[in-house]
């Protein structure tokens, strides 16, 4: 895997996740690291299973001795966009915080898509259906947009797939996003569920090897 920058070794006792937290009160994450998952072709839920230790070992390394990895439970979304007659996804997320050191995004990137191609990955049509997905929400604080990459994620506030993982870890966490009010992931999933333009993400139960 590649080098992301200034990096300060992990615990060998940190958490490896949790669950949600009962507060709904504003917890910025501009400190902090998502990455969204997804899958819909083969055994999503086995990849995602597969991949779960693997996203662990490639983000320890930027944690501080304080930091923690905090995964979703596991939802069943329908697609969004892409071609018709897809299979519903699997969708979850991960949130390492703090954020020890500067990563850097490119380097992270990279190490995500070696990640996805190693599952079987093939990036033949926008939106099409995948093995595994992994996207980089946020990094940080850091801002980023080019044809590589855009940080954070421009379409994170629009997809419930992805926020419905993300009030599940926390409802009242913030995404550092450019908004001139910003709003937790919780608030912005009741507000786009509302509109009524997809089905709501179902919550699946744990299951041995994601406990969440």
């Amino acid at each position: 895997m590649a080098a992301f920058g200034k990096q300060r070794p992990a615990r060998a006792d940190q958490p490896q996740g949790s669950g949600s937290s009962s507060s709904e009160a504003p917890v910025a994450a501009a400190g902090s690291l998502a990455v969204a998952l997804g899958a819909n072709l083969g055994d999503p839920a086995l990849t995602l299973l597969a991949v779960r230790p693997k996203l662990e070992a490639l983000l320890h390394p930027l944690a501080p001795p304080s930091g923690r990895l905090r995964w979703s439970p596991l939802f069943r979304t329908a697609p969004v966009g892409g071609p018709a007659d897809q299979p519903d996804y699997l969708n979850a997320a991960l949130l390492l915080e703090p954020l020890g050191g500067e990563p850097e995004p490119l380097a992270l990137l990279a190490a995500l898509q070696e990640l996805e191609s190693g599952f079987g990955r093939q990036r033949r049509e926008r939106w099409g259906p995948r093995r595994l997905d992994l996207d980089l929400l946020w990094c940080g604080r850091q801002r980023r947009s080019d044809a590589t990459l855009e940080l954070p994620h421009p379409r994170l506030a629009e997809r419930a797939f992805v926020l419905a993982p993300l009030a599940a870890i926390d409802p009242g966490l913030v995404p550092p996003l450019a908004d001139p009010e910003p709003l937790s992931c919780g608030a912005r999933l009741q507000a786009l569920l509302a509109l009524g333009r997809e089905p709501p993400p179902q919550r699946l139960p744990p299951r041995p090897g994601w406990p969440e």
